[in-house]
């Protein structure tokens, strides 16, 4: 990263330090409101802090593929490899259900903010019982109103490295007896895992079609997202 991208990543951090509390204190003081209604005080914080990268850091995008999104809810499978992707998905989605570790709900203001907008949390502990945990929230959720997103990746995976995608996303799809939306971008060459500065230019992200689910296998299905996702991010490579 050079001085001018670090300094940029420095403004926009203060500029993140300045209008999260504000959200987060509007989403406590209106922890009585139903739940999309709560969620979308958290979606436009999410806009507001990705057109602040845009504008603080040159962090530009572009989407292919709106016409892929569908009118009735469906489990989101997402390339993850920034934090671009979370503040982004729910400026072109309905409201979004994010399944999250429940350690993240006791971050400072962030968390606080993050726990109103109705998450799925687990506990990683759980173990096989993680995966009854989601489900079960995982329908709540979709009677609410609220889409889901997974990571199938289970962590932020570096740009130009992959891992192996997780078989809880398709297992989701399956027990929920709906179809998977599949997203690819290239963010994390822009906005990488662990770093203070943004390079400017301008993501992709590419919305596929809809993978049907009803009568699949969960691994099989699980390779077939993998393979879409890692071919696009691929075909995407690096912004310019």
């Amino acid at each position: 990263m050079s001085a001018i991208e670090t300094l940029r990543g420095i403004l926009f951090l203060a500029y993140q330090a300045v209008v999260t509390p504000l959200y987060a204190a509007l989403m406590l003081a209106t922890f009585w409101l139903p739940r999309v209604a709560r969620h979308r005080i958290a979606a436009h914080w999410c806009r507001t802090v990705a057109y602040g990268a845009r504008w603080l850091c040159g962090v530009r995008w572009r989407v292919e593929g709106l016409e892929n999104i569908p009118s009735t809810p469906h489990v989101v499978l997402c390339k993850h490899s920034s934090t671009w992707e979370t503040l982004t998905l729910g400026i072109y989605l309905p409201p979004l259900a994010f399944v999250a570790k429940k350690e993240l709900l006791s971050v400072p203001f962030f968390g606080w903010g993050f726990a109103l907008a109705s998450p799925i949390t687990i506990d990683r502990k759980a173990g096989r019982d993680a995966m009854e945990q989601i489900a079960a929230q995982g329908r709540d959720r979709f009677a609410q109103g609220f889409w889901i997103v997974i990571y199938p990746e289970g962590t932020r995976i570096r740009a130009g490295t992959r891992a192996k995608y997780k078989s809880g996303g398709a297992r989701l799809a399956l027990a929920l007896d709906v179809p998977i939306l599949p997203v690819a971008h290239n963010a994390g060459w822009l906005w990488p895992k662990g770093s203070l500065g943004k390079r400017a230019g301008e993501i992709t992200m590419v919305f596929g079609k809809p993978m049907a689910t009803r009568g699949r296998d969960a691994a099989a299905l699980t390779a077939e997202v993998e393979a879409w996702i890692e071919a696009e991010v691929a075909r995407l490579g690096v912004p310019a």
